[in-house]
């Protein structure tokens, strides 16, 4: 291959940390600067909704994002690799589990009916999905563990999944932000630039992740 279109994984895994500050900030601002910030408990019930976004974006998906790639991004031993692979994919389900509570609750509180959009069905989808890929990942190659011969096996079918999970988890991302920003009616102004480029930075988030995955460490 021509040196000018050699590239190296851990390359593309930098501009993946990149993007996780820059869509984390966007989010941060947006939620605290400009809708009030986030509450579990609280009479302004948007307060309540807004752990949702915050959950999902930068708890499920981001630090999801993140656990694909360590493989490629954590020097040293596989075994290191796989348990803050491990860790991080709990952190992500457990911030998925919240956010769903959150946005249950949000609307039980403000009277508002649920799970009857898109973005609510992909949403279920995506947790549901990605807690049952956990599970049997979890018992398949860290405790107690298939045998190799079968670990093998299910080796490529455990990385497609992770990455079409994890791809269902953005577009469903997508469809939310789409959602809340027809519900507040932005138009133009500085929170609906937040918003979009928030959507452009997940796009672009996610096919870096996919890229990551595809190259090996040392592309040459």
């Amino acid at each position: 291959m021509p040196r000018g279109f050699q590239i190296r994984a851990t390359s593309v895994t930098i501009f993946v940390h990149l993007l996780f500050i820059a869509i984390t900030t966007l989010v941060l601002v947006w939620l605290f600067h400009f809708r009030e910030g986030v509450a579990f408990n609280s009479s302004n019930k948007l307060k309540i909704f807004n752990l949702h976004p915050l959950l999902m974006v930068i708890g499920f998906i981001l630090v999801g994002g993140e656990a694909i790639i360590t493989y490629k991004s954590i020097p040293g031993k596989r075994s290191s690799g796989k348990v803050v692979h491990l860790l991080l994919h709990l952190i992500a389900l457990t911030s998925g589990v919240l956010g769903i509570i959150a946005v249950f609750k949000s609307k039980k509180e403000a009277g508002l009916p649920n799970m009857y959009s898109l973005h609510s069905w992909l949403g279920i989808s995506a947790i549901s999905a990605f807690g049952l890929q956990y599970i049997l990942g979890f018992f398949s190659y860290f405790f107690p563990g298939a045998d190799a011969s079968t670990r093998a096996t299910l080796l490529p079918w455990h990385k497609f999944l992770g990455i079409v999970i994890f791809l269902l988890a953005v577009g469903t991302a997508e469809t939310g932000l789409v959602e809340y920003f027809r519900f507040l009616e932005l138009f133009r102004s500085q929170e609906a630039l937040i918003v979009n480029f928030t959507g452009l930075l997940l796009f672009l988030f996610a096919v870096f992740v996919g890229l990551s995955v595809l190259l090996p460490r040392n592309y040459k």
